[in-house]
């Protein structure tokens, strides 16, 4: 039952061609198994195989370049890819955009919590996630070009109430990674930034029949301690040694991510409009709440917290499974500097669905009147939903962070926005391209929606889009009105933005 050590070159060997693939890991070399899959892409250039497989990954994976799953972006490798997350691998989103590929992006979590079942033998993962975006077959069904056409998606009935039955997508090759091996095979993590669905995935591909290929910095001559194995060497069947492979694409080593009290070097800070946005997002916050946090505008909310004192009075979280510290940003977002714990992401997915957050702070690409919401495909963009889906659905209340238009020249001074250039294009459209979120379920749900942006704050109220508060500086109908595709509703009176959002006047009060 021990693994057996070879080179990557010999385990791309053993995937047979037609076969389905899951990988572990996510975003920018975080726990990702790249020299695999690299060798993956220059087998198939060199010998044609393996061919025509079946890519399943419940997080993005890529540096929006070359690496993670732009390794294996070759027409006739792949066939079919189904994706929590696509922007970070832009060659994959190519071939799916030229009808080459079958192409699917469902929410991240209900993708991981599909490995469990599939590991389980379940038919699929009943949810309410996904219902009224474009997941739900009565939209899109998560089918991302005309080339897919096969449902994996439907609506169900139980107790009077509907849902939406995700099915399981049986695999038989699964793709991992951990720091090292003892020498029984035995898997362990702990350099790792996140730990992700490793055992889930595993346990899926070995019911089965399948196999497991393991990537690992190095092998112990000891035998690692019971509780620290995260995927024991009697599910694994093959391990490849790649000594430095690094914490991420970007980070070879950092304690600070995989550590509670050490240091950072980085330079964990924000300004301009960013600080603004985050800064207004802030004042939300209130001792004790369980916060998300996603990629971009929304990312300052934990920097400013920290400045603030708050930290250590609430927890912010991400999905990838850090909980407890200040999310990394840029590339880096998935890992958490000082993290206090770092859970499998389907553990911190069933708190998210659980309805635990009380405040997601989210991005946007585009919003429209009835308070809809697109962050997965505009223009000729598609990046998919990720975590956004089952965060924004399930979350008590959501504060969407971002610019108010596209391509704007903005700068804070003297307590105020100045305006050089309003943008080349509104984020406020009349109809989004995808419904990543759905206002008016979010109505239905009574969930609270506010929408935070360096000149205005919007909630959404009745199925309609409020302006609440403008930022000291704005002309209310040329910044802001005229620059909408769509009239909200404007009160008699509009208030202003806090003065404490464009200084650094304290935004609470000292106990």
């Amino acid at each position: 039952m021990t693994p057996k050590i070879v080179t990557a070159k010999e385990a791309v060997q053993k995937i047979a061609d037609g076969a389905s693939v899951c990988i572990g890991g996510g975003g920018a070399g975080h726990a990702v198994p790249d020299k695999i899959l690299e060798q993956m892409g220059k087998s198939f250039l060199e010998k044609g195989a393996p061919r025509r497989l079946t890519v399943i990954h419940p997080c993005g994976i890529g540096d929006n370049e070359n690496r993670g799953l732009n390794h294996i972006a070759h027409e006739g490798l792949v066939r079919r890819v189904i994706g929590g997350f696509w922007g970070n691998a832009p060659k994959m989103v190519r071939l799916a955009q030229e009808e080459k590929i079958e192409g699917y992006n469902f929410p991240q979590g209900v993708l991981t919590h599909l490995m469990r079942a599939t590991a389980a033998g379940q038919p699929g993962v009943i949810t309410t996630t996904g219902l009224f975006t474009f997941v739900d077959p009565r939209i899109e069904g998560g089918k991302i070009n005309k080339r897919t056409t096969k449902d994996l998606v439907d609506v169900v009935l139980l107790n009077n109430k509907k849902y939406l039955l995700y099915r399981t997508i049986p695999f038989k090759v699964a793709i991992i990674r951990g720091s090292s091996v003892d020498k029984n095979g035995n898997l362990t993590m702990e350099n790792e930034v996140a730990t992700f669905s490793m055992l889930s995935i595993a346990q899926a591909a070995k019911a089965n029949g399948g196999m497991v290929i393991a990537q690992v910095d190095k092998v112990n001559e000891k035998a690692a301690a019971p509780e620290r194995v995260k995927v024991p060497g009697a599910f694994i069947d093959f391990i490849v040694v790649v000594p430095d492979q690094g914490m991420t694409f970007l980070t070879q080593h950092d304690l600070a991510l995989i550590d509670s009290e050490v240091p950072t070097n980085e330079d964990l800070s924000v300004d301009g409009i960013k600080k603004v946005i985050a800064r207004r997002a802030a004042m939300e916050i209130s001792p004790g709440m369980f916060l998300n946090v996603g990629y971009g505008m929304a990312d300052g909310v934990p920097i400013v917290a920290r400045d603030e004192g708050m930290l250590e009075k609430v927890s912010f979280f991400i999905e990838q499974g850090p909980l407890g510290g200040i999310p990394a940003t840029g590339l880096n977002f998935g890992a958490m500097y000082n993290p206090k714990a770092i859970l499998d992401d389907g553990y911190q997915f069933d708190f998210i669905q659980g309805r635990g957050i009380d405040i997601a702070f989210l991005g946007f690409a585009q919003i429209d009147q009835q308070g809809n919401v697109n962050s997965s495909k505009f223009n000729s963009r598609l990046t998919g939903c990720g975590g956004f889906i089952d965060i924004s659905q399930n979350a008590q209340r959501v504060v969407f962070c971002g610019a108010f238009a596209v391509k704007s020249v903005v700068y804070v001074e003297d307590g105020a926005v100045h305006i050089v250039d309003p943008g080349a294009r509104s984020k406020f459209v009349k109809q989004v391209e995808q419904i990543t979120f759905s206002g008016n379920y979010a109505m239905d749900q009574r969930q609270p929606v506010l929408v935070v942006t360096e000149r205005a704050v919007f909630e959404l109220s009745q199925g309609n889009l409020v302006l609440k508060q403008a930022a000291p500086g704005v002309d209310v109908k040329e910044h802001i009105l005229d620059m909408m595709e769509f009239q909200p509703i404007v009160p008699p009176f509009v208030e202003l933005m806090s003065a404490k959002c464009f200084t650094d006047t304290p935004l609470y009060f000292s106990e």
